[in-house]
């Protein structure tokens, strides 16, 4: 005795598989559409910051070099910087609005300074500093 499924326990609706492709479809080209912004979105900072130099001025000052650029004229932008002694310890650090180009900063530091460290740059829409 053969049995035929289709007979057992009836058969899909025809219209099932179709709309089940529709809607992997639509998925699909949504997620690539949301992958694709990401991926511009976070290779075209607003702001970009990177220390150039830096130099130690006294026991406590420490001068640094920062090349800041700006997406547009009209970006307000913050940055910060830091300076850390010879234990690794933190000793002075700095917030300050920069222009476009190059910034001369001067970090006023608690005792003497070896190196000085980006925190970053960021800007409105940007809040992941660069």
């Amino acid at each position: 005795m053969t049995t035929d499924l289709a007979d057992r326990y009836g058969a899909p609706p025809r219209w099932r598989r179709p709309v089940t492709v529709g809607v992997a479809v639509v998925l699909a080209v949504a997620g690539l559409t949301w992958l694709a912004w990401t991926a511009w979105f976070h290779s075209t900072p607003v702001v970009t910051s990177e220390v150039v130099t830096y130099e130690v001025a006294s026991d406590h000052e420490m001068r640094a070099r920062v090349d800041v650029e700006l997406g547009a004229d009209d970006v307000e932008a913050s940055c910060r910087v830091r300076a850390y002694a010879e234990d690794h310890t933190t000793v002075g650090e700095l917030a300050f609005t920069p222009v476009d180009g190059t910034n001369e900063v001067v970090i006023r530091t608690e005792r003497r300074a070896t190196t000085v460290e980006k925190l970053g740059c960021t800007a409105e829409g940007q809040p992941r500093p660069r």
